[in-house]
């Protein structure tokens, strides 16, 4: 059934399920950076094996052009109070909020724990250590998911505020308090664009030496910019596949990588993604410019994209991925069983998965990897 739409092949969210011993879900980065396991699966094929991240760049091909994410992670971990009209702090108790993502004039969505007890109208105060109020925000509404909206009060820096009282966002399954390690630890070496509340993990992995290693072997390096948001790791709350739904989030595709990218193809040279994020800008742009013309071309722009990628999927632009283990009955590992072939991927990804298990990889955010191709 290649090319089968997830509705015709009726696949089910729970058809993407696996079982995962909970002490295999990394609570802390490697000792040392780069120096992961990774498995490396044969795309439309059976072949698999185990390796490690130091053999990236054996992997590669003279030619192949790789594109990062260069998102920066923000502090977007706040913790607060509920503050009445005339400023005075309510007894409710505190509050969490999390930004998610910036609207056009500057307001954020944010997931607020307890939601129950923020309503719109509400003020919410963040204070550093000393107790000095250096962001407040006025609840101004409600989001399609359950989120607030905030409006916060101008400040000089509101990102240098973020810096001083913000928490690195680590994931739920991370079942720790952050760190001042996690700053780093949980930040690419090539971040850049600030703006992600999650990193795009396969980029974790590389280290400037590795970097200068591909390139040695005469692959060019580009970056795109996506900033993750909910839309890459919010649970999946329907039973079809074709009824998944994703939230929207803000990417960029410099004039320069879309240039790269177009000579790439033209030349027949693969296109190596690393992280699902890289794949969803990527694919969404091709899908946005195959869809104008006939002998299309990529140029440099920015916007939003809530692109969803599950078997069925035909890839355009991307032909060879670095990607962590992702969380059972999620969108990333749909994309990756769309990725590992038009025929029985899904199967290859769960059989992969099951290996690993055995094998004792490290699993999600600070896990190890697979490379697909």
């Amino acid at each position: 059934m290649t090319g089968a739409s997830p509705e015709e092949r009726g696949l089910r969210v729970a058809d993407f399920d696996f079982e995962l011993p909970e002490e295999l879900i990394a609570q802390q980065p490697p000792a040392e950076r780069g120096t992961s396991r990774m498995l490396v699966l044969e795309r439309n094929g059976t072949g698999l094996r185990d390796a490690s991240f130091a053999d990236l760049p054996s992997l590669l091909h003279a030619g192949d052009l790789l594109v990062l994410n260069d998102s920066r992670v923000i502090p977007a971990r706040l913790f607060g109070r509920r503050a009445n009209a005339r400023g005075k702090q309510e007894p409710s108790g505190q509050i969490e909020a999390l930004l998610t993502s910036p609207d056009a004039e500057g307001n954020w969505s944010a997931l607020v724990k307890p939601g129950r007890k923020v309503r719109v109208g509400d003020r919410l105060e963040f204070p550093d250590a000393a107790g000095n109020v250096l962001l407040d925000a006025e609840v101004i509404g409600h989001g399609e998911f359950g989120e607030r909206l905030l409006r916060f009060a101008p400040v000089a820096d509101f990102y240098a505020a973020l810096e001083a009282i913000g928490h690195m966002p680590l994931p739920p399954y991370i079942h720790r308090d952050d760190m001042n390690t996690d700053r780093e630890r949980y930040q690419t070496v090539f971040a850049a664009q600030k703006g992600s509340v999650a990193a795009p993990t396969a980029g974790l992995h590389f280290t400037p030496g590795a970097l200068a290693a591909i390139e040695a072997r005469g692959v060019e390096i580009a970056r795109v910019t996506l900033h993750v948001g909910l839309g890459t790791f919010a649970t999946l709350r329907v039973e079809r596949v074709d009824e998944i739904h994703l939230h929207r989030e803000r990417y960029t595709l410099p004039a320069t990588t879309a240039e790269a990218l177009n000579r790439a193809r033209a030349e027949g040279r693969r296109i190596v993604a690393v992280g699902t994020t890289a794949v969803r800008t990527l694919e969404h742009c091709a899908r946005e410019a195959a869809g104008r013309e006939v002998a299309w071309k990529l140029a440099g722009h920015s916007g939003e994209t809530s692109i969803f990628i599950s078997p069925g999927y035909e890839f355009r632009l991307v032909s060879a991925l670095l990607t962590n283990f992702h969380l059972p009955q999620s969108s990333l590992i749909m994309l990756v069983s769309a990725f590992a072939g038009a025929d029985g991927g899904r199967e290859r990804v769960l059989a992969a998965y099951e290996h690993a298990v055995r094998e004792r990889y490290r699993f999600f955010s600070y896990g190890d990897c697979m490379f697909l191709a």
